[in-house]
């Protein structure tokens, strides 16, 4: 585990363990890294945090003194800036968010020139030198590197998402939950061009009020919205626009697992699944894979990431696969999760199939499912655990084909956490009880089960 970057990037509450100067260093360190043989030049994009004014600064000033020209995307999103890195051949792209965080926390994403996220061994590098007290050479006279305006490509994302559509949204009632976020103009210009009748909710960032009580993380809002308005359809992005949830026409939740059966189905359909196979995560629902079992589908389950789940796409040619918070990756499109793109491909599912998408998810039963969180002493030796194990095994032959049990360890805290996922609420209780209660009697729990 890196000391800085997570899987996500650098990760902190702004000015307090992810600094203005650590984002100089950064800048800094890319700067020179990616000149050491000519000038490199860097985009950069950022959400609608306070913070993220102050970290673009600090991150151009770092990497102009080291001698790499900025472009810079302004408020953008995250899937925006991958696309562009890519596409314009930057050496590198950042992007300023901490996601689906509250506005205190911010981030530092670094992206490759693939459009992917940064290699690790280039992540090992940057750890290094913000440990040690190497100094970096500074540009100087005409070396120096230049700051430029780069919102034109921002606007050919735009276009390159609008190029996607496979159909007019004329006559359709969209509802659009942007969180005060990265997509707050992006989304609404998207799905006017396209012709809907848009609803932008949550869509006046002031730098303090992003994810606050909005977006993907706070669904109940846009569902509230879409029943009260009699909306055809509604969607909810995060900080950064890399996640998307759906609401159908009656306010019910399309979460990732749902919107990887509607996209699986449909690409099945259409002969377009490689491999017949969707990239999952280990946490999503047991009832969408009883559904892919009956829709003929084959998948495949990776760690808690989509990080892993995009590893997994690239190494075995498969095309879509994501995760239940609403990361879903379109692999002939997109090398990141992109929630705009997801939204878009929804409503090619719903118009193509010429049904609401309630009827999309008919076939899918999400079953019931309880997660609690225990603090251990000792992860590895508390996963191992004999008794432990066997209350799990234990658990898993009383579900049969009924259900399942996950027991996986934190990769951040020093917790397991329990899942079980059953046909009611009362049977997931019961049995993460049974195996967090054998915790307890083996001295493993440090303290009760955290929620």
């Amino acid at each position: 585990m890196s000391k800085y970057f997570g899987t996500d990037g650098f990760r902190g509450e702004a000015n307090v363990n992810l600094t203005v100067d650590h984002a100089f260093r950064v800048g800094r360190f890319l700067g020179w890294y990616y000149g050491r043989e000519r000038k490199a030049q860097i985009v950069i994009g950022k959400d609608t945090r306070r913070s993220s004014y102050m970290f673009e600064c600090a991150l151009s000033a770092g990497i102009t003194a080291s001698g790499a020209d900025v472009c810079l995307m302004h408020v953008t999103t995250t899937p925006s800036v991958s696309y562009i890195a890519k596409t314009d051949e930057f050496d590198c792209g950042i992007m300023i968010s901490a996601s689906h965080n509250p506005y205190h926390d911010n981030g530092l994403k670094l992206i490759n020139r693939h459009g992917e996220k940064m290699e690790q061994e280039v992540i090992d590098e940057i750890e290094r030198y913000l440990d040690s007290n190497q100094d970096l050479p500074y540009a100087t006279g005409e070396n120096i590197g230049r700051v430029i305006d780069y919102a034109s490509g921002r606007n050919r994302y735009i276009g390159y998402l609008i190029s996607l559509a496979t159909h007019s949204y004329k006559d359709m009632k969209v509802a659009l939950d942007c969180a005060n976020g990265s997509a707050w103009m992006i989304a609404k210009n998207v799905f006017e061009a396209l012709g809907a009748e848009t609803y932008a909710l949550s869509n006046t960032p002031n730098g303090v009020n992003i994810n606050d009580g909005c977006g993907s993380t706070h669904i109940e809002q846009l569902q509230q919205y879409v029943k009260d308005n009699h909306m055809d359809i509604g969607f909810a992005f995060d900080g950064d626009a890399d996640r998307c949830l759906a609401v159908d026409e009656k306010g019910n939740l399309v979460d990732g697992d749902g919107i990887l059966y509607i996209y699986g189905c449909y690409m099945k359909e259409r002969d377009k699944l490689a491999n017949n196979t969707v990239v999952t995560t280990v946490m999503s629902n047991f009832g969408l894979y009883k559904a892919f079992d009956t829709a003929g589908i084959q998948y495949e389950k990776t760690d808690v990431g989509d990080k892993y789940v995009y590893e997994n796409m690239r190494a075995n040619g498969h095309l879509i696969g994501g995760e239940q918070s609403g990361h879903i990756i379109f692999g002939k499109y997109a090398n990141t999760g992109d929630g705009i793109l997801t939204a878009i491909k929804i409503m090619q599912a719903v118009l193509g199939k010429k049904m609401p998408l309630s009827k999309l998810t008919q076939n899918l039963t999400i079953y019931p499912q309880v997660l609690k969180n225990v603090r251990v002493q000792d992860k590895d030796r508390a996963l191992n655990d004999f008794a432990v194990q066997n209350a799990v095994r234990d658990v898993a032959e009383k579900l049969g084909d009924q259900g399942r049990i996950l027991l996986r360890k934190s990769g951040t805290e020093p917790v397991l956490r329990v899942m079980v996922e059953a046909p009611t609420h009362e049977m997931c209780e019961e049995h993460v009880d049974a195996v967090i209660d054998v915790m307890r009697q083996r001295g493993l729990a440090v303290e009760g089960p955290k929620a």
